[in-house]
């Protein structure tokens, strides 16, 4: 019972060591509900695979810090991401928005599958109507062989 308790209390501090300093968060709650939900969508550029909500790296707090206060400047959710992405490229995004360039990276690996499987066909029928018949002599010879 006791050790449920501990570890019950150990997660809660580590939860708490996890949140944002309330110091830095916005006095709305809607403003600053805003904010966490960008927080969800931005990269931390130093952990990579981690938003910079779950980032404890000192470039996500400065982000953080960034994005409330133009959310507090009045900036939309879209000039928010134009900002970042303009400082920062479109990795900062998690989820990257659709472009020809994008569509290109994605597509461009299932293309060259479906382009080696299409030469791969097309040099296999070559090869079986490329190739001659047998002579006489070689058809005798290769029943000798199979008859062995």
């Amino acid at each position: 019972m006791i050790r449920r308790l501990l570890l019950i209390i150990a997660a809660l501090a580590c939860m708490g060591a996890a949140a944002s300093d309330p110091a830095e968060r916005l006095a709305d709650p809607a403003k600053e509900a805003r904010a966490r939900t960008l927080f969800t969508q931005i990269r931390c550029v130093v952990c990579q695979n981690q938003s910079i909500d779950e980032s404890d790296a000192d470039l996500a707090r400065d982000l953080r810090v960034t994005v409330r206060r133009q959310i507090a400047q009045g900036w939309s959710d879209a000039q928010i991401r134009a900002f970042l992405v303009g400082r920062y490229g479109e990795f900062i995004l998690l989820k990257p928005q659709w472009s020809l360039g994008n569509a290109a990276l994605w597509l461009t690996p299932f293309l060259i599958v479906l382009v080696g499987g299409g030469v791969f066909l097309a040099r296999l029928r070559t090869n079986q109507t490329l190739g001659e018949a047998l002579t006489a002599d070689e058809e005798a010879r290769m029943k000798q062989i199979h008859d062995i």
